[in-house]
């Protein structure tokens, strides 16, 4: 069975990825800065390093035989917080100058780099967005995942790594509700709000369609063309009132005010400019919450079903 490399493994998407891929039978290896509840288990080993230290994990990548890797360090979720500050910038930099060409040193055969739905630009139509769509990040962690993309890309280019990126909108999961829970709420207010009758929505990522996807990506049978960028998220968006009735049901919400988009526009566009919208990896923009932008998926789709939603997650 093949043996996998996860990096950022003691974090969201990390430990649910590494409880897979043992449970289908694979050697796993993981790092991370903190331990994980794996670490003992059979089929499992544990570095623990910041990804940062590049001794470290070089030494793992090139000392072990590993067939796949799949960088899900320096992620929001996992070791990112939601704002990023220039240390995040200077830890992700540092770890693309050396992560990937130590990948095509060591020949292992896939490299899954997890990116984010933050590259694109801003949206100007309701079209659903596809992986051909103009990239522009106007965030720092989409700036961060965009110059990650470009470093990898070049690395593994004219190598033998097969390599993919997906571009993943934000994780939930029925405990994780971070994300969920900041399109519905103001912290300046510190209050859960919703606009109209809330029929308005949002793309997300189940953790478990990421999973899924990874684990099709790792089972891809051989002559099968698959390298390239895929946009990783639920099929279909989530509407503001369907946020609101799964925080109710499986979470303490409390009140939930009825607010006025128009009014809550120009007081976003006059009083608070931008400087949130850059660092905040959470930042809800007022201006697009009514617009419905989406992204498509169908490519992904090739690869796994999607099967999981805010209905059926766990």
């Amino acid at each position: 069975m093949k043996t996998v490399m996860i990096t950022g493994a003691s974090g969201l998407a990390g430990a649910e990825l590494t409880e897979s891929l043992l449970t289908k039978g694979y050697n796993v290896i993981g790092t991370d800065s903190k331990p994980n509840r794996f670490v003992g288990k059979p089929n499992y080993s544990f570095i623990q390093a910041n990804i940062e230290d590049k001794d470290k994990i070089v030494g793992t990548i090139e000392g072990s035989k590993i067939d796949a890797l799949v960088h899900l360090a320096c992620t929001v979720d996992n070791d990112f917080p939601n704002i990023i500050t220039p240390m995040q910038e200077k830890i992700s930099s540092m770890t693309d100058k050396y992560l990937y060409k130590s990948a095509v040193n060591a020949n292992i055969k896939d490299v899954i780099l997890i990116s984010t739905h933050q590259v694109y630009a801003s949206s100007k139509s309701r079209e659903p967005i596809r992986e051909t769509a103009d990239e522009k990040p106007t965030s720092e962690y989409g700036k961060i995942k965009s110059d990650s993309e470009k470093v990898f890309a070049k690395t593994i280019a004219k190598t033998n790594v097969t390599g993919v990126i997906a571009r993943v909108c934000p994780f939930y999961t029925k405990t994780f509700v971070d994300n969920l829970h900041a399109r519905i709420f103001d912290p300046k207010d510190n209050c859960s709000y919703i606009y109209g009758y809330g029929d308005y929505g949002f793309s997300f990522c189940c953790v478990y369609n990421l999973v899924d996807f990874i684990a099709g990506i790792l089972n891809v049978q051989q002559g099968i063309t698959y390298q390239g960028v895929y946009n990783v998220c639920d099929t279909k968006p989530i509407f503001a009132k369907d946020i609101v009735e799964f925080l109710r049901a499986n979470h303490k919400l409390g009140a939930v005010i009825q607010r006025n988009y128009g009014a809550d526009t120009i007081k976003a566009a006059v009083a608070f400019g931008n400087k949130a919208a850059k660092i905040d990896y959470r930042y809800n923009d007022v201006s697009t919450v009514m617009s419905n932008i989406s992204y498509d998926n169908t490519k992904a789709q090739r690869i796994s079903t999607f099967r999981w939603k805010l209905s059926n997650t766990k």
